[in-house]
């Protein structure tokens, strides 16, 4: 085996940088998707459950219930469409117009003087998540209405005890300030698997790795040649991704620039990695694509708690989301956005994507050294 020659491999390095410049797919996955992959979660995804719209029937014109109904028009979960009948909600709810329907009885008055009053709430099962969210959202006003009701008049319920919610790091609750910094997650595995699981197909296809054979390169250099360039790409990326988050989207961004990139580099060790791997085994780019797409965004999308809790999952399919390395990216990248540096969290998730990255290049090395015999 021949010895590191940084000669050849600045040599091979200035190759393959000039073959990413000369390849305008490369600049359009490294570049344009990324920012059109934050375009769509920053203004297309939206898991926001403010202003809910909802219809609310008010069948007994006493003061109570109107002053009820009065709770839910000012509340801000709620975008409320009065009627005093069900009749013509029911065909709001059906044409998905509004996602439910909270009905305030003709006796509500008289069960309010007992000490009572039920509330009716229907809500469109097709859609769970809406559904619990609007019967929630919909008891917590009715309570709060009680409360500050028995209060006013003096009451024996004025002693109820409410609950003041306060949250943290993210106080208006925004669905967007998690969907960026997850999307920058996605689009590092884009980069950093993706492309690199070109790189070595495409030397195959296009008849110049048995050109590469015939020189005295090493594997170590080879390798590195064709990390370092997507490497540096993935974190020009990164970069522009978080610039464009904070700028445009107005995402908090409570951590040290410093601490960013040690999480975005750690990361890429084993994206880079999986991606070497995908490429030395397929000579096909179209192939090695599809492979990629399905091993590393699919996962990333699915698997990695970016869209969906990990605990709400199929105790089976949790423990196969700790295979999936950008797991363990979205918890810090979160984190360093949202609530600063917390570097006992980080150097552990840091410590496990090294771990994968060092398990994947060595894989990818033989994988190589197999083929290349």
């Amino acid at each position: 085996m021949a010895a590191f020659s940084l000669r050849r491999f600045r040599a091979m390095l200035v190759k393959e940088s000039l073959q990413i410049a000369r390849d305008p797919s490369t600049m359009l996955i490294a570049f344009v998707l990324p920012l059109l992959l934050l375009f769509i979660f920053g203004y297309g995804v939206n898991l926001d459950t403010a202003r809910t719209r909802v219809g609310v029937a008010v069948a007994d014109g006493g003061e109570a219930a109107q002053s009820l109904a009065g709770a839910f028009a000012a509340s801000p979960f709620f975008d409320v469409t009065p009627a005093r009948t069900t009749a013509p909600l029911k065909d709001l709810l059906v044409a998905d117009r509004i996602r439910g329907i909270i009905v305030i009885p003709q006796d509500f008055g008289a069960q309010v003087a007992k000490g009572g009053g039920d509330v009716q709430v229907i809500t469109d099962g097709s859609l769970p998540n809406t559904a619990s969210f609007v019967a929630a959202y919909a008891e917590g006003v009715r309570q709060n209405w009680a409360a500050a009701r028995a209060g006013d008049r003096g009451g024996a319920a004025a002693e109820t005890i409410v609950i003041a919610s306060r949250f943290w790091f993210n106080p208006e609750l925004s669905s967007r300030f998690f969907l960026v910094p997850g999307s920058i997650a996605i689009v590092m595995t884009m980069i950093g698997t993706l492309l690199t699981a070109l790189v070595i197909a495409r030397e195959w296809e296009r008849g110049t790795m048995e050109a590469i054979m015939a020189t005295p390169v090493g594997m170590a250099e080879f390798l590195a040649t064709k990390v370092v360039p997507y490497f540096f790409l993935g974190l020009a990326s990164m970069a522009l991704c978080t610039v464009v988050g904070i700028l445009l989207f107005g995402v908090p961004f409570r951590g040290s620039p410093f601490a960013l990139l040690l999480i975005g580099s750690a990361f890429l060790v084993p994206a880079l990695g999986q991606g070497l791997l995908i490429s030395a085994a397929f000579k096909s780019q179209f192939v090695a694509s599809q492979v990629a797409l399905l091993s590393a965004f699919l996962p990333a999308m699915l698997l990695s708690g970016f869209l969906y809790e990990i605990p709400s999952m199929p105790r089976a399919i949790q423990w196969v989301t700790y295979l999936v390395p950008v797991r363990y990216l979205i918890p810090p990248l979160q984190t360093v956005f949202l609530a600063g540096d917390l570097w006992g969290m980080f150097l552990r998730h840091i410590a496990i994507m090294l771990g994968f990255g060092a398990v994947l290049f060595a894989l990818a090395a033989r994988a190589n050294r197999r083929r290349v015999a």
